[in-house]
């Protein structure tokens, strides 16, 4: 049976992939809203996936990008290759590689290995669990920008993602890896609270959400202090021999995730069926429910300015809500379920995935990976005012502090489309 289901997938992965043709726009395109106020300029592309002359010359570092970051002194940017097992760091003025910080690790490494923690034990694999490559997926910094932490989707020798994965923290100002801190299986998202004190991890692959203690300066000092449930902690036992979907059957399929702005509570959007968003009380260290009333699919969540915005993937919306509203619904659970309604609503490109919005909050600018686009939202209306050709298919997103630089990244979906950076000059007008 998991055979069968297995290639039922691959064959509607391959059907998906042949209705959606690869998109690569060329250096130099330009791209303005009717208005004309706003004008987007692909200025640069790192890629992987041609040595035709029309390309700029392979850069056989980027594999299969999963997220970019852009550092908070904005002098350079982090590119994780998820199948690549490497974070790579470029200046962020003259696009120079910086470093590249490969996630392979020996039993050489394991002082690297920070204290093991009785949250994650090992049901299946018992010998050389610090040997293995990390799949880096997203990243977050803490301490002032000191510290990148990259969680990895698994350890290679984990094939169905079903037993503890790792976390690299990574020195941006060495560009080198001096923590590895073990997670749940499959993490996806870190975020870090406003004040420095927690660092939240959400594992797609069981339904948990764990919490860090990383006052201290000193990265060894940095311990778990809480794992959180997600209504059910899925029982993980695929075998050893067969490979399952673990992008689909994860339970609530935990992803975006961020601290309210007095840290008082950790949201986290649940992607799987009827999800909704988790609320997890931090003053009271429990986990309260999961609001629902937005669309389904719930991808990525950004506040600001009082407001709550997430993506909608499959469909494709940016949507929002006063974050008061939201929170006033939370705290009024009941059996754990809540539905707020209200919500305001733009529809994008299908696949709306990384959403991040511009310095003064003008615009939202989400990665619709379907469609291969990079759309932009007026926050003032919540009309779609541009949308602007990316290379397929896009997923990463972030922007500068001056708005005026977005970079993203293309993944790609089987052998089409991805291995590619793009990088975008913004002209506000």
């Amino acid at each position: 049976m998991k055979h069968l289901l297995f290639l039922l997938t691959l064959c509607a992965t391959t059907v998906w992939a042949q209705n959606y043709p690869e998109v690569h726009p060329r250096l130099g395109q330009t791209v303005t809203s009717p208005d004309g106020h706003l004008s987007v300029t692909l200025v640069d592309k790192f890629q992987n996936f041609s040595t035709s002359e029309t390309e700029p010359q392979p850069d056989t570092d980027i594999h299969s990008p999963k997220s970019a970051n852009i550092h908070p002194a904005g002098r350079k940017f982090y590119i994780n290759s998820l199948e690549g097992c490497k974070t790579v760091a470029y200046d962020m003025e003259n696009r120079r590689k910086l470093a590249v910080i490969e996630h392979q690790f020996t039993e050489a490494d394991t002082l690297l290995f920070g204290e093991q923690s009785e949250l994650f034990p090992f049901r299946f694999y018992t010998e050389n669990l610090h040997t293995f490559q990390g799949k880096p997926v997203e990243g977050a910094f803490s301490h002032g920008g000191r510290y990148f932490w990259v969680p990895f989707y698994r350890r290679t020798f984990d094939l169905n993602a079903q037993e503890p994965s790792a976390m690299a923290v990574i020195d941006t100002e060495k560009d080198s890896t001096v923590l590895v801190m073990e997670t749940g299986p499959l993490p996806k998202m870190v975020c870090p609270s406003h004040d420095g004190r927690w660092m939240a991890v959400s594992h797609w692959g069981d339904n948990t959400v764990a919490l860090i203690d990383i006052q201290s300066s000193r990265p060894r000092d940095w311990k778990y202090t809480d794992l959180f449930v997600i209504d059910q902690k899925l029982d993980l036992n695929f075998g050893l021999d067969v490979q399952v979907d673990r992008d689909d059957d994860s339970g609530w399929c935990l992803r975006g995730t961020v601290f309210t702005p007095d840290d008082r509570y950790l949201l986290v959007g649940c992607m799987g069926k009827g999800g909704g968003i988790a609320v997890i009380d931090m003053q009271q260290r429990q986990y309260l429910g999961r609001v629902q009333g937005m669309r389904a699919n719930v991808r990525h969540l950004v506040i600001r300015d009082g407001w709550l915005y997430l993506s909608i993937n499959r469909t494709g919306y940016v949507q929002r809500i006063r974050l008061d509203r939201f929170l006033s619904v939370a705290q009024s659970m009941k059996n754990r379920l809540a539905t707020v309604s209200g919500w305001q609503e733009c529809k994008v490109g299908a696949g709306a995935r990384t959403i991040e919005l511009s310095p003064d909050g003008r615009y939202v600018f989400a990665a619709c990976n379907i469609d291969s686009r990079l759309d932009i939202v007026d926050t003032r209306t919540m009309q779609l005012v541009l949308s602007v050709p990316a290379d397929s298919y896009t997923v990463g997103l972030d922007i500068s502090a001056d708005g005026r630089t977005v970079i993203t990244t293309s993944q790609g979906r089987g052998t089409r489309g991805g291995n590619c950076v793009d990088i975008y000059h913004i002209d506000y007008r």
